[in-house]
């Protein structure tokens, strides 16, 4: 799997670059701001792009909008946004946008090379992933008079895995319960959400976006 990486920092490029290469990844090309980010994705087409959010001149928006144009231009690359902080309504609207092949983790979470690699694959494949950090600020945030407020502690915990982009079967092995109990909480939290019947993955799109809403509706 090919991999371009964006971030101003040498020090973090080089680590994420180090990290992925033992993980199995091919890391193409670094770049140094958002501009460079666009046109090594341009020239080498990689599988994902991973892209730090406040790059040069100005540290502010510059790897969002390098994110844009990318997925603008090329709309079968993946995109992991990563980022230093929690940004709840930066994640809210990118994955409202496109949350297929779209990620937005922290940097914390890019020393657990094992759940990083995984959310890449995840992404890659066409999924979404949220951080749970970012999930857990949004949890917080909801209203307690809301559709979320009718769902059960565990039902919570397995949309949050939903959110992560797990499989049913994955989720089970993170909770330890069996994927046919999964299923029927995952059957659950689409019922109270009002969710229609469709496509499965459809589906779980669908539920992450009605958590990230900000009234909790969509």
């Amino acid at each position: 799997m090919r991999v371009v990486i964006a971030d101003d920092s040498l020090l973090v490029r080089e680590g994420i670059a180090s990290l992925l290469r033992r993980a199995g990844f091919d890391v193409v090309a670094e770049a140094a701001d958002g501009d460079e980010a666009v046109a090594l994705v341009d020239a080498h087409m990689p599988d994902i792009a991973i892209v730090d959010i406040r790059m040069p001149p100005t540290h502010t928006d510059e790897g969002l909008r390098a994110a844009h144009a990318i997925r603008a231009r090329h709309p079968d690359v993946a995109i992991v946004i990563l980022s230093q902080h929690v940004e709840a309504g930066i994640a809210m609207r990118l994955l409202a946008e496109t949350p297929q092949r779209l990620g937005y983790l922290l940097k914390d979470r890019v020393t657990e090379i094992e759940e990083f690699a995984a959310s890449l694959r995840r992404v890659a494949g066409g999924g979404s992933a949220l951080d749970p950090k970012v999930f857990e600020r949004l949890l917080a945030a909801q209203r307690d008079d809301g559709p979320l407020g009718a769902l059960s502690a565990r039902e919570r915990e397995v949309l949050a895995l939903v959110a992560e982009g797990l499989s049913n079967r994955a989720i089970g092995e993170r909770l330890d319960i069996t994927e046919g109990g999964v299923q029927k909480h995952v059957r659950a939290v689409f019922t109270k959400l009002g969710l229609a019947t469709g496509d499965d993955a459809h589906r779980r799109v669908l539920a992450v976006l009605t958590y990230l809403s900000p009234d909790g509706r969509r």
